[in-house]
């Protein structure tokens, strides 16, 4: 039987809907919200409108530096974090210290310094730090990590990463605020750490060397410029002629008028700004080289990729070891034709039309050395990522249930993906290679030891 939490969430942007709606709904009776922060007061009406509409009680409001005093205040157990990325270590410290465990949201953190700070204070206050890696419950990604840890293909020796974001998805992310890198820390920070996590997870593995190329060479003034596009709007809700495929129209979608459009007078954000302004210091376009020491004693490396701007969304993962090969070919989307309100087709895959030429589908084969591919039978998800959400929520609100395939994520499962993209980061600055031993993460460096033990 699960204990009924007391919840604050800091954080009331689009991502926190899915956890207050959770929490108003489906695990009304694991949990309840009693306070919410947002620098924005006009999101913290959102919210709590839609949760009086949904039967919930209006819970508390507080103003984020006052975090702390609420979790004492209030006697809350545990902090859901969903807030831009460059705050998350201030607000899981903050809960830690406060006494409440925290819940947050991908990446764990941005820097070296986050991850620090994030690591002493678990050390000193004993409290647990879970990390939403929604994509390791989805049927097919566990389905692999089944068939890798059977021994079928034998022992992992290397693995390819291709990951595809469409011209609708890709581009969103050069709309807000991740456009810069300060408050992301890139798409290698921000979006990458779920897949570095899959395959930390999938080979049961840490990493250990990194080296990345890469650049911003589709979005952005200088490449609109050079490829001729001409004058460019200011923003995409706008009547403006010069508006197009690449502008995102906040006045046709409800969630994003009421949470942004209708509430920029109190901060001035604009979600909505245009992918070919100037200013972007993102990179959409990144190659890896990835060296990973195996639980086994073993070695892997992987070659990773990921493009913003493509015409398509998925991913195909490729799995070699001793005994044969893996192949999980996933399609999100097969084609924008135009943005029509759906960014994100993981998050949304009811909004995603179907297509005769690449179908929405995702398939997995196994092919031993001197044997026939067959296809792996793949449990049918439903809802968002995969049919992750849906299970990642039951881990968060009620606990995990006996899970061989250990799909809860600690903050240590959360230090070794985003040392990848941070690692990722100084090796696109330096042009070199760069050690994970050689970061200066404190106490974090404990999560790349050897033994790979879960917290």
């Amino acid at each position: 039987m699960s204990v009924r939490r007391r919840y604050a969430l800091v954080g009331a942007g689009s991502r926190a809907s899915m956890y207050l709606g959770a929490l108003a709904g489906d695990h009304a009776a694991d949990g309840e919200l009693v306070a919410i922060g947002d620098t924005n007061p006009g999101r913290l009406d959102v919210h709590t409108r839609r949760l009086l509409a949904a039967g919930a009680p209006a819970p508390q409001r507080f103003d984020p530096v006052e975090l702390g005093e609420t979790v004492r205040r209030l006697g809350v157990d545990r902090v859901i974090v969903t807030t831009p990325d460059v705050f998350h270590a201030d607000y899981v410290v903050a809960a830690l210290e406060a006494g409440a465990d925290a819940v947050v949201e991908k990446p764990l953190t941005t820097t070296e310094d986050g991850v620090r700070r994030i690591a002493d204070a678990v050390e000193r206050t004993g409290r647990d730090v879970l990390v939403t890696f929604n994509y390791r419950y989805a049927p097919r990604n566990s389905a692999l990590k089944q068939l890798i840890d059977s021994g079928e293909i034998g022992d992992v020796t290397s693995l390819h990463f291709e990951w595809l974001l469409d011209t609708a998805h890709g581009a969103d992310y050069f709309r807000r605020w991740h456009r810069q890198k300060e408050n992301s820390g890139g798409l290698l920070v921000h979006k990458s750490s779920h897949h570095f996590d899959l395959v930390n997870w999938w080979i049961s593995g840490v990493p250990t060397r990194v080296f990345a190329s890469g650049g911003l060479r589709f979005y952005g003034a200088e490449n609109a410029a050079a490829r001729g596009l001409g004058p460019r709007p200011e923003r995409g809700s706008s009547d403006s002629p010069l508006t197009d495929a690449f502008s995102l129209d906040l006045r046709t979608n409800e969630n994003y008028r009421e949470l942004y459009l209708e509430n920029e007078g109190f901060d001035g954000y604009r979600r909505d700004a245009d992918v070919f302004d100037a200013g972007i210091t993102i990179e959409d376009n990144l190659s890896l080289v990835v060296d990973h020491a195996l639980a086994s004693g073993g070695r892997s490396s992987m070659s990773y990729s990921l493009t913003a701007h493509a015409p398509w969304e998925g991913y195909v993962v490729g799995v070699n070891g001793t005994r044969g090969r893996a192949e999980l070919t996933v399609v999100e989307r097969g084609s924008v034709l135009s943005e029509g309100g759906t960014v994100d087709p993981s998050m949304h895959p009811e909004a995603v039309a179907q297509e005769e030429t690449r179908p929405v589908s995702e398939r997995l084969v196994v092919q031993q050395q001197f044997g026939t591919a067959r296809d792996v039978e793949i449990p049918v998800g439903a809802g968002g990522h995969g049919g992750g959400d849906a299970l990642l929520l039951r881990d968060v609100f009620r606990g995990p249930a006996d899970d061989p395939l250990g799909r809860t994520a600690s903050w240590r499962d959360g230090v070794r993906s985003v040392v990848v993209g941070i690692a990722g980061n100084r090796s696109l600055e330096t042009g070199e290679a760069v050690r994970t031993a050689d970061l200066d993460l404190g106490a974090g460096r404990a999560a790349l030891g050897a033994h790979l033990t879960r917290s």
